[in-house]
């Protein structure tokens, strides 16, 4: 199955470890979240690595349900969703400390369809997910500005 992939980044206007609190903790991330992403639920945990969170995503015409699995491969650093269902996917959230402020990148990975349906899937999912994930860190941005003192 080919691989689509899709990112996104942003400057957040607050200290990395803030901005990480903020996407470590799935209570917080789950209203960061934009449509297509909906029904955000906190299966185990709730706050980084061994987290389960669930919640659907209306995209390209289905609805599929995930279940992802949280890790810390660098706490602090980097935030992993990996979903146990058969998606593949595999959403990465990235935080680079820049001073007083944080780059943060979200980019993702997920078994694509074959075929000319996959080929349509490879041109626009990456699109729309860039649309998705500016969104997600816009809205981190803003939560980020009200939160920090």
């Amino acid at each position: 199955m080919p691989t689509v992939t899709a990112s996104a980044e942003r400057t957040i206007d607050a200290p990395a470890d803030k901005v990480y609190q903020y996407l470590a903790d799935m209570h917080v991330h789950a209203q960061l979240l934009p449509r297509p992403f909906y029904d955000f639920q906190v299966e185990q945990g709730g706050v980084g690595a061994g987290s389960i969170v669930g919640y659907k995503i209306d995209f390209a015409g289905g609805v599929r349900q995930l279940r992802m699995q949280v890790t810390e491969p660098e706490p602090g650093r980097t935030l992993v969703q990996t979903d146990t269902n058969d998606s593949g996917l595999i959403i990465t959230f990235t935080v680079t400390p820049q001073g007083d402020q944080a780059l943060v990148n979200i980019a993702s990975s997920f078994d694509g369809e074959t075929g000319v349906a996959g080929f349509v899937e490879r041109i626009i999912a990456p699109r729309r997910l860039h649309r998705v994930y500016t969104e997600e860190l816009a809205r981190l941005d803003s939560h980020a500005r009200q939160t920090v003192q």
